[in-house]
């Protein structure tokens, strides 16, 4: 849907013609693809290994340049370094158009990293598909396993496919849901990861031990895939950055720029860090700001009408235990009906979750009572009661549903995005998912080039891959374990360790062809662990600093490492380390470093079990963060 003004128009026949001719092209080109890509792999099999020595690091822009950059004319601005903004910027890049890009605080420091983390299809969107009659729901579903598999291309560092376990507890629900994840399989029209299959009670219980024989009588297995979502939306404005991009975080935009005839023409932007205010022009300005796209709505106009419902997903993380290290567990209707499920992540069990209204807020944290049906629900489908003293960390994240005023709940609500052009010119993205950001992105920007008239070439995101992707392979992490060591420092003393295999293959997994630099790193003084029993080293915090715009400790320890999000304890352990290691990095004072300490345990407190709604005290960091966006 395009929304201009007040008045919805739709090219219904036009765009289901153009979307089912670009399904038909996908199929075509599968025998072709699969010969090129044997070709390729028999090229790449028989090469010797090789590893980079510099990479594309060194073309990554600092801040000041970027900042310097500020006065010139830009074809577009977007608002928002989500996944849809980064996303956007990225896109815009490729087409040869000059674009800024400004996040209020971190990149997917919102919605983009409080994910479930799955790249996937919508299996809920096809069954509503089928038993309410309504394409909308199936072509959502096409278009989602189409740009499943584009995402895993564009990132297969970042992403890997994982086979999911649908318990069946009655004889009929093994054939309904069999016959419909085959049509799953089916409408990946080529692309899909592998085929789901069927499992008898005995093997289901042996390939996933945790889960309860009461009552079973079989399981279906599906793909989907699994993505680390802060590092995807870093990597895409990063990557954004080498193409010319200007990409600012902890820059917000705090009014828009308007000529006599009332047409937006540029953004009025302040610094975060230092309080210093620029007035951006382009001529088109783009609002990605996920669930807060109305707080910008209103800067343009007053009068605006909401186009979002916000409703909370929160979810918890257990230990690894509870679920096998290669297979992800989903009850499609627990006893209320509502949908749980157990995935493996980052060497950890990620469950899941909620769907409620709630008030906006920078800062969402998990309600008691839905971490109490998660582990209430999770228990009823286990062998063991999950116990709340096995949380390791608990996190919620706001999804911007587009509003229709027809629905009363928002699980009625569709996942699909919304176009809006206002009067001024100001255009609008909101709604979708993950998932589709990539396709989010080329409708905008299509937008934009028409609304704006701009000379731009083609959309070239489909043949990209995002920086540390392109030379990728799986076994990059021996490499790590052959080629270097750890130099640890303590006390002004030195000491070697090797590269052990955990931190090889996080690094590799991680940052891709990146993690040689990181590597490198590590060996010049920053290869200590930052906390016991995981895999994160300090040389991460300067990589994140010197090639990822980390420029807080939160920054670090929650969208660069993720520590906050697997373990909020350890989390909690290693951020004096990081402190001390921004700190001589930044040049920061002792009065920054207590503000940076109090802003990362108050932002802790909002990954840990609740028990009332967390205290947050701002430090003076994030005062300086307040605006729009």
């Amino acid at each position: 849907r395009q929304v201009h003004g007040d008045a919805y128009h739709t090219h219904t026949h036009t765009l289901w013609m153009l979307r089912w001719r670009r399904v038909a092209a996908i199929g075509v080109g599968v025998v072709t693809t699969g010969a090129v890509c044997n070709q390729l792999f028999v090229t790449h099999s028989t090469a010797e290994h090789s590893y980079p020595e510099s990479l594309d690091a060194a073309r990554i822009p600092v801040r000041s340049e970027q900042l310097k950059r500020l006065q010139e004319q830009f074809d577009v601005i977007v608002i928002g370094g989500g996944a849809t903004g980064a996303g956007a910027t990225l896109d815009a890049t490729t087409r040869g158009l000059k674009v800024a890009c400004f996040e209020k605080e971190d990149f997917a420091a919102g919605t983009s990293s409080r994910s479930t983390k799955l790249i996937h299809g919508g299996v809920r969107y096809l069954e509503k598909a089928f038993t309410q009659f309504d394409l909308g729901n199936l072509w959502l579903v096409v278009e989602g396993l189409h740009e499943r598999k584009q995402f895993m291309d564009t990132a297969p560092h970042l992403t890997h496919p994982l086979p999911i376990i649908t318990p069946c507890f009655h004889y009929w629900e093994l054939a309904y849901y069999w016959v419909g994840l085959k049509f799953y399989d089916l409408f990946a029209l080529g692309r899909r990861l592998y085929s789901s299959y069927y499992l008898s009670r005995d093997e289901a219980l042996r390939q996933f031990q945790m889960m309860t024989p009461k009552d079973l009588k079989g399981a279906v297995v599906y793909y989907d895939g699994q993505m680390n979502d802060s590092r995807m939306a870093v990597s895409l404005a990063v990557t954004a950055a080498t193409k010319g991009a200007v990409v600012l975080n902890h820059t917000s935009v705090i009014d828009l720029i308007k000529d006599t005839t009332g047409h937006i023409t540029g953004v009025t932007v302040r610094d975060n860090l230092t309080g210093e205010t620029y007035h951006v022009h382009s001529k088109v300005v783009i609002n990605a700001c996920g669930p807060f796209v109305d707080a910008i709505c209103k800067l343009d106009d007053p009068n605006h009408r909401n186009l979002i419902i916000p409703a909370q997903g929160t979810h918890v993380i257990l230990p690894n235990f509870y679920s096998p290290a290669n297979m992800g567990l989903i009850v499609p209707k627990t006893k209320d009906g509502r949908v749980v499920f157990m995935l493996p992540w980052l060497g950890h069990t990620i469950a899941g979750t909620t769907d409620e209204q709630v008030e906006l807020t920078d800062r969402p944290y998990a309600r008691e009572h839905e971490v109490q049906f998660i582990l209430s629900a999770l228990s009823d489908h286990l062998r063991v009661e999950v116990r709340p003293s096995d949380v390791l960390a608990v996190w919620a994240g706001i999804r911007p549903l587009a509003l229709d005023p027809t629905k009363l709940d928002t699980q009625s609500l569709s996942r699909n995005h919304v176009l809006v052009e206002s009067a001024s010119g100001l255009l609008t993205i909101t709604g979708g998912k993950w998932t589709t950001y990539r396709k989010m992105a080329e409708d905008v920007i299509d937008l934009a080039v028409s609304s704006g008239r701009l000379s731009a070439g083609k959309c070239g995101s489909e043949q990209l891959q995002v920086i540390g992707g392109s030379g990728w392979d799986r076994a990059m992490f021996t490499k790590l374990t052959q080629h270097y060591e750890r130099v640890k420092s303590a006390r002004g003393k030195e000491s070697v360790a090797p590269m052990n295999t955990d931190i090889a293959l996080h690094l590799s997994h991680s940052y891709g062809t990146q993690a040689f630099q990181v590597a490198q790193l590590a060996g010049q003084g920053w290869g200590k662990r930052l906390c016991h029993g995981h895999p994160h080293i300090e040389a991460e915090v300067i990589y994140a600093i010197r090639f990822e715009y980390a420029l807080t400790v939160t920054d670090v320890i929650a969208r660069r490492t993720r520590l906050a999000f697997i373990d909020s304890a350890a989390a909690r352990s290693a951020i004096p380390r990081v402190v001390d290691l921004m700190a001589h990095e930044l040049g920061w004072t002792e009065r920054q470093k207590k503000s940076e300490l109090k802003d990362a345990l108050a932002f802790l407190e909002t990954m840990s079990l609740p028990t009332a709604a967390p205290q947050v005290v701002e430090s003076e960091t994030a005062k300086k963060k307040r605006g729009w966006w």
